[in-house]
């Protein structure tokens, strides 16, 4: 499997915070992060690179979401 790259919403707070809230995919459909399970300087899994991931449930699926 391929990385990926969609636009996500997020949420900036005063203290430099993000906070992702929606996942646009490429065809229009967008979903809601559910909740944020974690966040942390990463490497990506499948495609190398590193930043920081969060790991999210989104449609009661935990996802990966790298920035």
């Amino acid at each position: 499997m391929t990385k990926l790259f969609v636009s996500i919403t997020a949420k900036h707070d005063v203290n430099g915070v993000i906070k992702p809230i929606t996942l646009n995919w490429v065809d229009g459909r967008k979903f809601e992060v559910d909740k944020i399970l974690d966040v942390r300087q990463a490497a990506s899994l499948k495609a190398g690179g590193q930043g920081i991931r969060y790991t999210c449930k989104i449609a009661g699926k935990q996802v990966y979401l790298i920035s």
